[in-house]
């Protein structure tokens, strides 16, 4: 970005929202917000950066705490949508309860953020939209259905509002990370990658532009796939 960074990072309190704020606090922005669902958790953090990194009480599925943060922020160039949940289990025998959690959360709740925060991008040149998606957004790995169908989702939400706010001249990225080693995927035995290399891919990624964004090995391997041929990613990962 041209100008300095006045960031807000959703879900910032553990995995890749806390490394995220991490790694941009290393890289001296204006200013990062830090929305999370327990404000005293980042304390350690504000110990150490002072009023640089400023802490918001959000829950992206409840509208109101939105709003509010969104009166607090209202100086961001930068949104990192992050915030997310994950179940695992088919999409035929899992619970519809936690398939419809996956879907408020990961669509719905990013929607909310958006309405909110975009009136306040279009104040201020050359700002930017990342969201956090995951390489089974793509093509949907079948042990964790109802999360991977929300990715998609909000897959179809970042391609939709990348067409509407390029005329508002805010740049929109998608990012398809694969397994990462956070508590969220402390179930999984697969390969993960570690979060703060992750973090460093994104933003190195962001700065240099680019949209469509695969921050580790196994997203790398899985967006050369959906590229030449989107069948040959729905096979491997239809397999994993």
């Amino acid at each position: 970005m041209k100008t300095k960074i006045v960031a807000l990072v959703t879900g910032a309190s553990r995995g890749l929202g806390l490394a995220l704020v991490e790694e941009l606090l290393k890289r001296s922005p204006s200013k990062v917000y830090a929305a999370v669902r327990d404000a005293s958790q980042l304390r350690p953090l504000v110990n150490t950066y002072g009023d640089v990194l400023v802490p918001i009480q959000m829950d992206i599925t409840n509208p109101n705490q939105v709003i509010d943060a969104a009166g607090q922020a209202r100086d961001i160039n930068l949104l990192i949508n992050n915030a997310g949940v994950f179940s695992e289990g088919s999409i035929l025998e899992s619970s519809v309860d936690l398939i419809r959690r996956d879907m408020e959360v990961n669509y719905f709740g990013t929607l909310n953020v958006l309405r909110a925060f975009v009136p306040i991008l279009e104040k201020y040149p050359d700002s930017a939209i990342i969201n956090i998606l995951s390489i089974s957004a793509l093509a949907s790995v079948p042990g964790i259905g109802g999360y991977s169908a929300s990715k998609a989702a909000a897959h179809s939400l970042t391609q939709s509002i990348r067409s509407q706010l390029i005329k508002k001249s805010i740049k929109v990225h998608g990012v398809f990370p694969g397994p990462l080693d956070t508590d969220m995927t402390n179930g999984m035995s697969v390969p993960k990658a570690n979060a703060m290399d992750v973090a460093q891919a994104i933003l190195s990624a962001f700065e240099r532009e680019e949209e469509d964004i695969f921050p580790d090995s196994m997203s790398r391997q899985g967006g050369i796939s959906w590229r030449n041929d989107p069948k040959v990613l729905e096979r491997q990962l239809a397999a994993a």
